[in-house]
């Protein structure tokens, strides 16, 4: 399975692959504690309801994790890795135009 990572992310040494997943697993963290201040200054707390908190959390967590992750990447020396990773993860969520047959 390692190998098969290696190969798909194109990556030579696990070392470069530890950190790698290193910076996965600092960045999710980080995105999650970005929140928190943001839900304070928005006065949102255990009292607000769900059908606020869960959209208000995909809306904040979701650019974090992109911006951190690029940041996050480039500190352990994996720039280049993790913006071609990011390259890719805003081309899924662009929508793409059908084409009309003629």
């Amino acid at each position: 399975m390692l190998q098969k990572l290696k190969n798909r992310w194109k990556i030579e040494s696990n070392f470069q692959f530890i950190l790698i997943l290193i910076t996965f697993s600092v960045t999710g963290s980080l995105a999650v504690m970005v929140r928190r201040p943001i839900f304070e200054y928005l006065s949102i707390d255990s009292t607000t309801s769900l059908w606020i908190k869960i959209p208000m959390s995909i809306l904040i967590i979701t650019p974090s994790y992109q911006v951190l992750l690029v940041i996050v990447g480039s500190v352990l020396g994996q720039h280049k890795f993790f913006w071609a990773f990011e390259k890719k993860m805003l081309n899924r969520f662009q929508f793409k135009k059908k084409k009309i047959d003629a």
